[in-house]
């Protein structure tokens, strides 16, 4: 039981540690691209270095939550097979 908590934790943090690895990727959606787009053209254009961090912010979460409903449906159906 331990060795399983200590590799879903193991696993938990290698996810959590690779999602804050910079990524060198463009603007996803057509919004923040058009976004992009038109401060390129302006003199006075704001900083969009923060906007694809963003991104991959946003996309992290629903994975962590999904990873962890999953875990907790796993670990449940595993204590219901052993109680059965």
């Amino acid at each position: 039981m331990k060795k399983s908590v200590a590799t879903s934790l193991l696993i938990l943090m290698v996810g959590i540690l690779l999602s804050m690895v910079p990524l060198s990727v463009q603007a996803q959606c057509v919004l923040c691209k058009s976004q992009v787009e038109s401060s390129r053209t302006e003199k006075d254009g704001y900083d969009v270095t923060g906007l694809n961090k963003g991104i991959v912010y946003l996309m992290t979460v629903p994975y962590l939550l999904m990873g962890t409903v999953g875990y907790l449906w796993y670990r449940n159906s595993k204590k219901n097979k052993i109680n059965s």
